[in-house]
């Protein structure tokens, strides 16, 4: 559960709790990420979930639950309840050594915090929006944003933040005028050099299934799956 806890750690909800046997996060809009119930114990009842759906409704959030690797019990009862899958995800690693092969230009490639109201900008464009700067204002150890700038103009950002040896890149994006001119793999290069700079040995991402450009940028840098997971939801 090493990686699990990096997300946890590194695009933290703001109140997570042990709730029989699963762990409930407050989400306070963030996303998925911190608002899932993940289950922590083999053994589960109809009574955990019901437990489970009753305090995320509580915290008006729609009843959601990730799925792990092994929680194959559980993704079949939640089927059995009318949860819908949504969102299966990849779980990116590679050693930042790897990845950091030429360091880019500092006039296009700048390590901010806290984020700058252009990088909210991109953000927002992108649907990120104050919540999930919480999210990022939230997690503590070491952590920055990149602003990526191309042709002298404000292109791109990104977060990272580390915990256990590893930095986790989380909401990267890239205004659609700069797309397809290669420089997410820039940023991704940047964000190794600067996991390194902080001794930190592996960069890490997570990209949901449907994201087909992004799994491509990922995988074309030799970027390795290690884990997947999904989301079962009830609409409410």
């Amino acid at each position: 559960m090493a990686l699990f806890d990096v997300i946890d750690a590194t695009w933290p909800a703001a109140q997570m709790w042990r709730d029989g046997a699963f762990v409930l996060r407050n989400g306070q809009g963030g996303g998925k990420r911190v608002s899932a119930a993940s289950l922590v114990e083999t053994d589960f009842s109809d009574h955990d979930i019901d437990h489970a759906e009753t305090a995320m409704q509580r915290m008006q959030q729609d009843p959601l639950f990730m799925i792990r690797s092994g929680d194959t019990a559980l993704d079949e009862t939640l089927g059995e309840r009318g949860y819908d899958i949504i969102d299966p995800v990849n779980v990116y690693k590679i050693p930042a050594q790897e990845l950091a092969q030429t360091r880019p230009p500092k006039v296009c490639m700048f390590s901010v915090w806290p984020p700058l109201a252009i990088q909210a900008d991109i953000w927002a464009r992108a649907g990120i929006g104050p919540a999930r700067l919480a999210v990022m204002d939230r997690a503590q150890g070491p952590k920055t944003t990149i602003l990526a700038r191309w042709n002298d103009k404000p292109a791109g950002t990104a977060y990272v933040a580390c915990h256990d040896h590893t930095a986790m890149l989380h909401a990267l994006e890239i205004l659609p005028a700069h797309q397809r001119q290669g420089l997410g793999r820039i940023v991704m290069n940047h964000a190794a050099f600067w996991a390194l700079d902080q001794g930190m040995s592996y960069v890490t991402t997570l990209c949901v299934d449907t994201n087909l450009p992004a799994n491509g940028l990922y995988s074309s840098l030799g970027m390795k799956v290690v884990k997947h997971y999904h989301y079962r939801i009830k609409r409410t």
